[in-house]
C-alpha cells in the first residue's frame, strides 16, 4: 500500500486543476485579492476593478502561458519540459470543462471591470489589452504554437 501518495499521473499538471476544491479556491483568491485592493483608501471602484483584471491576467498568463514544464517532476521531464502548463492540462484536450471556466474568469472579470469603470475609455482599453494577452493564447490554433520563436526553448 502506497501510503501518502495522491495521484497515480506520472505528469500531476495534467490535472491538478480537475482537483477537488481547486476553482472554489481559485475564485476566492481573486475575490479576496479585489477586497484587498478595495481597502486602499485612494482606490476608486473603477481603479480596483482594473486592478484585479490587470493583475489576475496578468499572472494567469505567466502562470499557464510562459511557464514551462511541471514543478513535480526532476529535470528530465520529457516532453513536459516544452510544453506550457496551459498546453498540459487535461492532457492537451480541448474545450474540456476546466479549459472553458479558466477561459471563462478573464472574461467575466473583463466585463465587471467595464461595468464598474463606467466603460471609460482609459479603463477599457487597459481592460481589453490584457483580456486579448490571456485569451489569445488559448484559441485552440495556437496550441504548441510559438509566435516569433518566443518561448521557444
Amino acid at each position: 500500500m502506497n501510503v501518502g501518495v495522491a495521484h497515480s499521473d506520472s505528469n500531476p499538471t495534467h490535472s491538478y486543476f480537475n482537483s477537488k476544491g481547486i476553482w472554489l479556491t481559485y475564485l476566492l483568491l481573486v475575490f479576496g485579492v479585489h477586497l484587498l485592493l478595495l481597502s486602499v483608501p485612494f482606490f476608486s471602484v473603477a481603479v480596483a476593478w482594473t486592478l484585479t483584471n490587470v493583475l489576475h491576467d496578468v499572472c494567469m498568463f505567466v502562470m499557464l502561458h510562459v511557464t514551462k514544464g511541471t514543478p513535480w517532476e526532476t529535470s528530465d521531464q520529457g516532453i513536459a519540459r516544452t510544453e506550457t502548463q496551459w498546453e498540459q492540462i487535461d492532457y492537451g484536450k480541448q474545450f474540456t470543462a476546466t479549459k472553458k471556466f479558466f477561459t471563462t474568469v478573464p472574461v467575466v472579470l473583463f466585463f465587471l471591470a467595464s461595468f464598474y469603470s463606467r466603460y471609460d475609455k482609459y479603463h477599457f482599453v487597459i481592460n481589453a489589452s490584457v483580456l486579448a494577452l490571456n485569451l489569445i493564447p488559448k484559441l485552440p490554433q495556437l496550441h504548441k504554437v510559438r509566435i516569433f520563436g518566443i518561448n521557444k526553448y
